[in-house]
């Protein structure tokens, strides 16, 4: 390429990213805010907490000076988990309506206080439109493919459109309404069909014939060049295969007569401090930060989750008492948080959340209660910063003021099928997650689901005493499950035990 033109396409580059700037702080100005990085708000939220110093989170590198603890021994500087079948008068719940009535609301509203953040109470409808349907092939499996966008406007924050994008994947020739997995992560047309090849001789000799007409010299160009197409068909690839060599999670799911939601939490909030006062929880604030009790991200996408499953119930394709929610790292973190707060999700599979998941907060050990208070600020509530705070107007707090932890919020799943998946260390599911920790949450948790009249995990124990099960040994039986697979930060390698399991729960017959 000539210098010139290399430098007339710079030129045109850098004017479109100056006139995204523009459009953008345009936007910000119509919306009556000013433009703040992530460090101006975390700052903000701190001032407003009269927080003056936060501890600083530990290193995930094991030879920095302040790398987290892996130390067993030091562990559980507060070794006792809140008991969730204990009031907080300490009042003790003994009876499944004592839970329904009063323990689980309870919980509910702490968890909003303390740690996620509440709902403000009046925001907007979610208006689901279906922009695209598709007749694709995922695998073997002929499916339907529905792209969707559920829009929320709210006329006092002009400036501020949430459209939020989710894909419904179904089996095309199931005899009726079938299973739902929803899984967090990018949406978008998983297996786009293509023109036929008589299709795309038509859309290539058009492309030429505009080309040749704004550039006549291009007709010597093709004529030269008689066999060579523009438009081509996607070369035949075999699938990229789990660790475990299994086929993608998608392709097992309709082969066993299920389908699925591609759910894209960033359509509903950033994953990022600079973003909270945009998406649906700036929206909802009129483009203004966030007070302290408000929702974080992980309570926003969780949010966006359940709006996603009030289409779904519309949607006759869909079974809709049995709908699952999945989500792999921070959002391993949402699915739970999804399936605690809203009953309607018959099902979840939990992969690799750590803290702010399945693993409790007390715990030293790996990720800690500081790394969420710093970096990751925003997935939680304001509040939940005080419990980092080293310095404040009210002192200082440690994991150890936190009024709830992970062990209840895996018991507010209950009786509804629960999976927590893990990988090991060794293949990248870092020691970072603390898998021991979701173990004993889990074990603790247990109690809940038996109350309940459901069976639960076979083990002997309680928390202090169980001993974690080895690598790839399933426990299965109940409809809270365990199963730490031998890859790394996926669920991928379980989710055909996912399948047998929940299939057998819900009755569920795969096609033959």
């Amino acid at each position: 390429m000539q210098p010139r033109m290399q430098h007339r396409r710079l030129a045109m580059t850098l004017g479109a990213i100056l006139a995204a700037t523009l459009l953008s702080l345009a936007a910000h100005a119509q919306s009556g805010q000013t433009v703040w990085t992530a460090e101006q708000d975390h700052q903000n939220m701190m001032d407003q907490l009269g927080i003056q110093a936060l501890r600083p989170g530990p290193s995930g590198d094991e030879k920095a000076p302040n790398h987290a603890n892996y130390d067993e021994q030091q562990a559980n500087p507060y070794p006792n988990l809140p008991d969730p079948l204990t009031m907080s008068d300490g009042t003790p719940v003994t009876s499944a309506a004592m839970w329904r009535e009063r323990r689980r609301p309870e919980l509910l509203d702490l968890f909003s206080e303390y740690v996620y953040g509440r709902v403000p109470a009046k925001v907007p409808p979610v208006k689901w439109s279906v922009t695209a349907v598709d007749h694709e092939r995922i695998g073997f499996t002929p499916v339907l493919v529905k792209d969707l966008i559920g829009e929320v406007v709210d006329k006092a924050t002009p400036g501020i459109v949430v459209k939020m994008h989710m894909t419904l994947v179904t089996p095309s020739q199931a005899k009726g309404p079938v299973p739902v997995l929803m899984m967090f992560g990018r949406a978008g047309f998983p297996a786009p069909n293509e023109p036929s090849p008589e299709e795309m001789e038509r859309i290539n000799a058009a492309w030429k014939k505009v080309l040749t007409q704004q550039d006549a010299s291009l007709a010597a160009v093709f004529a030269a060049h008689p066999a060579w197409q523009m438009v081509k068909p996607t070369p035949f690839a075999f699938p990229q295969r789990n660790e475990d060599g299994d086929l993608p999670n998608t392709w097992q799911l309709v082969a066993a007569g299920w389908g699925f939601a591609l759910f894209d939490p960033t359509s509903v909030q950033a994953d990022d401090g600079a973003g909270v006062r945009q998406g649906i929880i700036g929206l909802v604030n009129h483009g203004q930060p966030r007070t302290p009790e408000q929702w974080g991200a992980l309570r926003a996408w969780a949010w966006g989750a359940s709006r996603g499953l009030d289409y779904l119930q519309t949607d006759a394709a869909v079974d809709a008492r049995h709908v699952g929610i999945e989500g792999v790292s921070r959002y391993g973190k949402a699915a739970l948080v999804t399936m605690a707060y809203d009953e309607r999700f018959a099902l979840v599979l939990i992969g690799s959340s750590g803290k702010g998941g399945a693993t409790p907060l007390r715990r030293n050990f790996g990720e800690a209660v500081e790394s969420l208070t710093g970096g990751e600020y925003y997935w939680m509530a304001g509040n939940f910063m005080k419990y980092g705070a080293s310095a404040a107007s009210f002192g200082s707090r440690t994991p150890g003021d936190i009024p709830v932890d992970s062990n209840e919020l895996l018991a507010l799943c209950a009786p509804r099928l629960t999976f927590v998946s893990y990988g090991i260390p060794a293949k990248g599911d870092a020691r970072w997650l603390d898998h021991q920790g979701s173990w004993m949450a889990t074990i603790d948790a247990n109690r809940v689901f038996t109350l309940l009249g459901a069976k639960g995990l076979d083990i002997s124990g309680d928390y202090h005493t169980a001993k974690m099960p080895p690598v790839n040994e399933g426990h299965l039986d109940g409809v809270l499950a365990w199963r730490q697979h031998d890859g790394g930060h996926t669920d991928a390698p379980n989710m055909k035990y996912f399948l047998l399991w929940a299939d057998k729960w819900i009755n569920h017959q795969p096609p033959q």
